[in-house]
Parts: structure tokens; C-alpha cells; sequence
């Protein structure tokens, strides 16, 4: 075999050049006895490919289990669903000793905190009817500026 030839198919390759028949010639040539000297370091290169090829996996490889992981799960979400009903059932004991509020046996006093209701409604509503003058004045001011 042409040693030019070998070193020519050595440079194709480090370029990503050579194709599968090259690159079998390649390693065809180094796994002879008879390599240059020069070119004696790229032997194990080509020579572990041919053993890297050979090698098999024989482990076996242990698979765990996802019962024990679904039996933590279900312990889990029983215990939420059961904070979940005790939640329920304690929220609702406690606001229907409280289902009377708002009731009044006698209409003087029904009516005087009617009014003292609506009074308050009323203080709100006109909270909120000053903050539209601040924003039609803001309005009022932008289209000034910008005028559409």
C-alpha cells in the first residue's frame, strides 16, 4: 500500500473528507504491523474503534418499583382529602350559629339601621363619583395637549 496514499486518507479524514470505504482502509491499514513510525500515534486511534466495536453490555441493570412511590401517594392524598373535610365541616359549624345576624323583630329598630346602611352606601357612592371628576379633568387636560 502507497504510504503517500495513507497519508493523503489520513488528512480527508481529520476534514470530515473520507467516506466509509476510505475510512475502512484507514483502519485496515493500522491494525497491520507494518505502520510508519511518523504515523505510529494514530494506531490506537483506529485500533480502538475496532475494539470499542467488539465491546457488549452484559450488567444487568435492576428497574425499581413505582408501587412503593404509589403507596406514599395515596396515603398523601387521603390525608388531603380528609383536612379537606374537616376544613368543611368546622367553616360551616361555625357561620350557622351566626345565620341570625341582619334580622330584627321590631321595625323601628329594622328601619333605623336601614337607614344607617344606606347612609354609609351613600358616603361610598360619593367617594367614588369624586374620583371621575379627577379623571374627566385628566381627560379634559390630555386632549388639550395631544387634541384629537
Amino acid at each position: 500500500m502507497e504510504f503517500s496514499k495513507i497519508e493523503t486518507l489520513l488528512e480527508k479524514y481529520f476534514q470530515g473528507d473520507t467516506s466509509i470505504a476510505e475510512e475502512n482502509e484507514l483502519k485496515k491499514y493500522f491494525s497491520s504491523p507494518n505502520v510508519l513510525p511518523h504515523l505510529e500515534q494514530y494506531k490506537s486511534l483506529f485500533g480502538y474503534f475496532t475494539q470499542a466495536k467488539q465491546q457488549e453490555f452484559n450488567h444487568l441493570i435492576p428497574l425499581k418499583s413505582k408501587k412503593q412511590n404509589l403507596n406514599w401517594l395515596s396515603i398523601a392524598a387521603s390525608v388531603v382529602v380528609m383536612l379537606g373535610i374537616g376544613m368543611y365541616v368546622y367553616l360551616n359549624t361555625n357561620t350557622s350559629q351566626n345565620q341570625d345576624l341582619g334580622t330584627y323583630d321590631n321595625p323601628e329598630i329594622a328601619f333605623k339601621e336601614t337607614q344607617k346602611a344606606l347612609a354609609l352606601l351613600s358616603n361610598h357612592v360619593n367617594v367614588g363619583i369624586e374620583s371621575v371628576h379627577y379623571v374627566e379633568e385628566y381627560q379634559n387636560s390630555k386632549n388639550l395637549i395631544f387634541k384629537p
